[in-house]
């Protein structure tokens, strides 16, 4: 099969487009003839060596989205067949006996992660446990199922499992910068944005809440707006964190704000096994809109991931093989 893959940590040109034996599925697994994955931060972090994930190996390939077709089953293969069409849920954790991906389950630990510890779908083909695949429905396109895994998931254990996000509260999420993305914010329903460069974010969200503060913060930028978030929660708010893409060593600006306004930082941790089919669900039955910005030739992956870098779009860059 063909794989974009590194053997070592680097820029963009460790990138190799190339030949690499195809998976062989344990008794348990199934080997996906990928249709799509996406270009995800973390693909550029351990690319580059910043940061890796527990378990890491080198070479590696990339792409924790996986929608593809089911191309081979091992011989206790018994919840998929050749051609179903499927996602699969890139965490490892519950992988069963039989699979060559078992054994990597602890969700604090060295949790494996389809392409970001073990192979992912920067190739052809990609392997994955029969007990981690879950339909696409015949209607769905590829670019719509594949946004899923990495990005929903997190997004919805963050807001609904640890920050326990419920109706009739507001809720400030970060990132979307420039004057162009927080427009296109606005068309996929925030009630409000504004440039986080421009402007004083919490004394912003505090004029648009009449003063009262907002009940929940969604974070994965870190420090560059760690002391807005704090400051822009109401009383008993809660701060949800699930990255740190402008760094990892933020700073309390005021310790007696914190407990005096009661204010909860809570980090977003790994999403469980058993949240994946109901969420998933969730999504094939609802009207939601997958954002895909741009789509690139994996042998482009190169371009796709410099792209990322630029910060130059908006919803997920998408490689086909």
């Amino acid at each position: 099969m063909k794989a974009l893959i590194y053997d070592r940590h680097g820029g963009p040109e460790v990138l190799q487009y190339r030949d690499e034996p195809d998976p062989e599925p344990g008794p348990r697994d199934v080997v996906v003839e990928v249709a799509a994955t996406t270009v995800n931060h973390l693909d550029v972090i351990q690319r580059n060596g910043w940061f890796t994930m527990p378990g890491f190996n080198l070479p590696h390939i990339s792409g924790m989205d996986v929608a593809g077709t089911v191309l081979e089953v091992g011989a206790q293969v018994t919840r998929a067949k050749r051609g179903d069409r499927v996602l699969v849920d890139p965490s490892l954790a519950e992988a069963p006996e039989g699979s060559k991906l078992a054994g990597m389950g602890d969700l604090y630990g060295e949790l494996g992660i389809v392409g970001g510890t073990v192979a992912g779908a920067y190739a052809e083909k990609c392997l994955a446990p029969e007990t981690h695949l879950h339909p696409i429905p015949a209607d769905m396109s590829w670019h719509h199922a594949v946004v899923f895994p990495t990005c929903w998931m997190t997004a919805h254990h963050a807001l609904f499992d640890v920050g326990r996000l419920k109706a009739g509260e507001t809720v400030m999420i970060h990132a979307a910068g420039s004057e162009k993305k927080c427009q296109q914010a606005r068309e996929l329903g925030a009630d409000h944005t504004c440039n986080n460069r421009a402007i004083d974010v919490a004394a912003w969200a505090r004029g648009r809440t009449n003063g009262a503060g907002v009940n929940l913060v969604f974070d994965h930028v870190g420090e560059a707006l760690w002391e807005a978030s704090l400051f822009a929660l109401a009383p008993r708010g809660r701060l949800v964190n699930c990255g740190g893409t402008s760094g990892n060593s933020p700073v309390i600006p005021n310790l007696g704000h914190l407990y005096h306004m009661g204010l909860k930082i809570l980090g977003s941790d790994p999403y469980r096994h058993e949240e994946f089919a109901p969420v998933w669900a969730q999504y094939c039955a609802g009207d939601f809109r997958a954002v895909v910005d741009s789509v690139f030739p994996l042998a482009k992956g190169r371009d796709a991931q410099e792209k990322l870098l630029r910060r130059e779009f908006f919803g997920k860059i998408v490689l086909e093989p």
